[in-house]
């Protein structure tokens, strides 16, 4: 036994369980402190390889011996959280399966457990290295014995290392502790005394007792005063802080070996605690035994000829797309992948023998066969790259990706390589095993044929088998409707605006950008005039030092690594310092000016001189879509620069207008359909301002003299509710106490007492049943809503609340979207959908189709849904995105 390596695992998770937020497995119990605990071991093990090792944990009652010494040890400690026991016992159940020895010792913390063993394995000549950020732990270190904090970049201290590092040597860290005391385990120490004058006392008079017996040799009246009073506070503290070196523990050299672990149970814990990349690592560093596969290469024409006859016997064929290009309008084809039952693929490339002419020509009349059924994982990728070699597949039966989403709206993991790891715990290559990365990537045509072929039918077999268990567990949890009805008919509508794209003024923000750039210089004049100097306003390092010390300003919040100057904290400063507004006023400029003026140009395709993004249908929880490459849907539209960029997108063609068809507060008119509640309803049959309705009601005024301000407050509530919002979140919204926002939240459901008994409903429904439920059937789990974590559990209940109308909301959009696309074409006009964002729709249109385009629009949008409520579209139309 070379070298020892002790592990504060208790140091580690509770680091980790205020270090990383918000992670949960499936059932909704934290895993936040096992996560980060297993993270923090495995880069160990990855940079020091040890053949020797022990977890070292605090024993049951492990603060039992010092509470006998001093009554109030560890008093003002919280208890320790709910959340964080059980992760305890899994950590403890981790270093078993792992192999790894591990000391949990009654009555004993883990200081005393790694000091005693550290002291035995040092008298057998044995190097000792103690990982952990406790301090305390320095009193041990001697040129054997060293302190190897993994937290700080593997920082190893011996005894010169913990002299730079605290100021005082190893042989004076108790005398040290006891003189400063130590806060986190309520250590009193000598009141008034700070380390700076801890290491004075120590370098000048040596040692504590000598300080104790002289105190008129310390410098000063009050601390001479401090030290014959409170002595006996620093002999107790000296007790407390010295580390037990005689605690009995397994003194075998063979205890300490690291075992060989426990692959499949190790696999099992990992899935039950959705730790997905620990897990794919686990399968990389294992061999596993290949499963026997056909993949087979297709790349002459006999070949060819005989899958042809094979696929155009199927009724449902998995079909797949290597591409040159992540982006599906610019991408073109390199190869596609074939399959139809799992363990059997063929990769057909277009740049081998066979060529791209012979491939597109033989694939086509296979593609555009509409009794073939045709499916993928995220498959209208593939209909655009077909599409852009002029094939249009005309069936498509299924969508992994969809099907996925769908039965786990609460993941974001739906890629084919997470599933295929989480149902079958096969670990996929990566795609950046082929082409690489940063400045070493390369194009997949440029990757030898036979490296393509594992790697595409792979996809199209784990695609096969995905969807022999998404179509069984869709049918059994009656979710096929969303499928088939709507998400999958709705990939045709996307990709149809996706290919048409929105066509960008470049000149008009080119010219903005002009105008902002010197509206920037201004700004950052009028900045270092108050400043006094020039500085990185980019740099929020910079910007703390510049505000908080050298113009002093009072810092209302310092975060680990600085001070903050987020929009929060400048907020508050700004009414008081002007600069903090101006430094709020040139974020904006400069967030609008790099975001959109400057990146926008660069996202207009050469070829069609349009923008294409891509819409998601497989990111929001909530059923929303987004949009991305570029994101459309975030173009602000409350400032008037963000008004400004929106001018600059415009129809391509004289003679033509944008159409934008809004749904007027439908969460609103959903919150009354779902509660039922009968003042909610009768304001809307009456087409009543619902806020000036809400205030009246709330308020105790007639609706005509309802103020501005009082409108305001009831908007407030109204969307807050909706929300899931708090009294704290209200006073905070309004500028107003928190007592009158609770009241205020009071009277309101006073009022709409359905309200109040629906959302919690939705409480009780989610806690009993797990999820959040909208009116067109989509589910969304919320794990946490059972948390023993109280912020997790408040958040999840906040989801239960808001969900049922956000989703009900995304679905009700997107059957409108369908609706109104089978409308256009059935009529066939010219004009088409190009936009969505969130309750809105946006066409382009030429002018002589105003009007059937207003009626067509306006009826599919308010009829797609028949509810006791009328819903409603407002209607604009402009020669450019603002005027709408």
């Amino acid at each position: 036994m070379e070298k020892l390596y002790l592990i504060d695992a208790s140091g580690y998770l509770y680091r980790s369980y205020f270090a990383i937020r918000n992670v949960t497995n499936a059932k909704g119990e934290s895993t936040n402190a096992l996560f980060g605990f297993i993270r923090s071991l495995m880069k160990l093990f990855k940079d020091f390889n040890p053949d020797h090792v022990a977890a070292v944990f605090d024993g049951p009652r492990s603060s039992e011996s010092r509470l006998k010494i001093y009554a109030n040890y560890k008093a003002h400690r919280e208890k320790t959280p709910t959340d964080l026991v059980y992760q305890i016992d899994w950590a403890r159940q981790f270093c078993e399966l792992m192999g790894i020895p591990l000391l949990s010792l009654p009555s004993v913390e883990a200081d005393d457990t790694m000091g005693s063993i550290a002291k035995w394995a040092e008298k057998k000549d044995c190097e000792v290295y103690l990982c952990t950020s406790d301090k305390d732990l320095s009193q041990l270190v001697t040129d054997k014995v060293f302190i190897l904090n993994t937290h700080k970049d593997n920082l190893i201290l011996d005894s010169q290392g913990v002299e730079e590092t605290y100021g005082v040597p190893p042989n004076k860290i108790i005398d040290f502790l006891a003189i400063t005391g130590d806060a986190s385990d309520n250590v009193p120490g000598l009141p008034g005394f700070g380390p700076k004058t801890a290491i004075s006392l120590l370098k000048n008079l040596g040692s504590l007792d000598y300080i104790l017996e002289h105190p008129q040799e310390v410098p000063g009246k009050k601390k001479q005063e401090t030290i014959v009073q409170e002595s006996e506070k620093a002999k107790v503290s000296r007790k407390l802080v010295t580390i037990d070196t005689a605690i009995d523990f397994p003194k075998e050299p063979n205890f300490f070996k690291l075992k060989e672990p426990d692959v499949p149970k190790l696999k099992e814990f990992y899935a039950s605690m959705n730790f997905n990349s620990l897990l794919r690592e686990l399968d990389q560093l294992t061999e596993d035994e290949s499963e026997e596969v056909t993949y087979v290469l297709v790349d002459e024409e006999n070949a060819f000829q005989k899958l042809l006859e094979i696929l155009s016997k199927q009724k449902e064929i998995c079909f797949d797309s290597e591409t040159t290009d992540i982006h599906p309008i610019r991408a073109e084809l390199v190869g596609v992948g074939f399959g139809f039952r799992k363990k059997e693929a063929w990769y057909v490339p277009v740049n081998g023998k066979l060529g791209l002419k012979r491939v597109l020509e033989g694939i086509k009349p296979l593609l555009e066969n509409e009794k073939i059924g045709y499916y993928g994982h995220n498959i209208k990728y593939d209909r655009h790259v077909m599409a852009n070699h002029g094939i249009k597949i005309q069936n498509i039966c299924f969508d992994t990706i969809l099907a996925s989403y769908i039965l786990n709206t609460h993941s974001r993991k739906h890629s084919l390589d997470t599933l295929s790891l989480q149902y079958f715990g096969k670990v996929k290559k990566p795609i950046t095993d082929l082409i690489g990365k940063g400045k070493q990537e390369i194009s997949m045509r440029e990757v030898p044929i036979e490296q393509v072929l594992p790697y595409c039918c792979e996809d199209v077999d784990y695609t096969c088998r995905l969807k022999a268990i998404f179509e069984k567990e869709l049918t059994e949890r009656k979710l096929t409707s969303l499928l088939y009805d709507l998400e999958l008919p709705l990939t045709r509508v996307l990709a149809g605006m996706e290919r048409r794209g929105i066509y960008l003024d470049v000149p008009c923000l080119q010219k903005m950008g002009k105008e902002v750039g010197d509206q920037i210089k201004i700004i950052e004049k009028e900045i270092y005039d108050l400043a006094g100097e020039t500085v990185n306003l980019n740099s929020p390092k910079q910007l703390g030092i510049l505000l908080f010390e050298k113009m002093q300003i009072p810092p209302p919040k310092k975060t680990a690594t600085g001070y903050s100057t987020n929009v929060q904290v400048l907020e508050t400063l700004k009414f008081e310092y002007p600069i903090a507004g101006k430094i709020i006023e040139y974020r904006i400029l400069e967030k609008l000016r790099s975001t959109y003026i400057e990146a926008l140009p660069q996202e207009v395709n050469e070829n069609t001189h349009r923008i294409h993004p891509t819409f998601n249908q497989s990111i929001a929880a909530t059923g929303r879509l987004t949009c991305q490459d570029p994101n459309l849907q975030n173009i602000p539209v409350r400032t008037e620069l963000g008004r400004k960029i929106r001018e600059a997108f415009r129809p391509e063609k004289q003679g033509w207008s944008y159409l934008s068809a809004d749904y007027s507060q439908i969460e609103l008119r959903l919150l009354a359909v779902m509660s039922n509640d009968p003042t909610l309803i009768t304001a809307f049959q009456n087409h009543e301002d619902i806020h000036a309705h809400t205030a009246s009601t709330v308020f105790n005024v007639p609706l005509d003299e309802v103020t501005r301000e009082q409108r305001y407050q009831a908007k407030a509530v109204n969307f807050g509710i909706i929300y899931g919002q708090q009294a704290f979140g209200l006073a905070r919204e309004l500028g107003i106490d928190v007592k009158e926002a609770n009241v205020f939240i009071e009277k309101y459901f006073e009022r709409y007492p359905k309200v109040k008994e629906f959302l919690q409903s939705c409480k009780d429904q989610a806690h009993q049943t797990g999820k959040a439920v909208t009116l067109f059937g989509r589910e969304r789990e919320i794990p946490e809503i059972n948390s023993k974590n109280m912020m997790l559990r408040s958040a999840a209940e906040r989801l239960s609340v808001n969900t049922p109308f956000q989703g009900t909301a995304a679905d009700l959009i997107k059957k409108a979207m369908l609706d109104v696309d089978h409308r256009i074409r059935q009529e066939k006009l010219v004009g088409y959908m190009i936009l969505q964002v969130h309750d809105e729709l946006i066409f382009e249109i030429p002018d002589f189709e105003i009007v059937a385009f207003e009626a067509l629009v306006k009826e599919a949008m308010e009829k797609v849904l028949k509810l006791k409520i009328p819903l409603a579209v407002d209607i604009s139309i402009g020669k450019n995105w603002r005027e709408c």
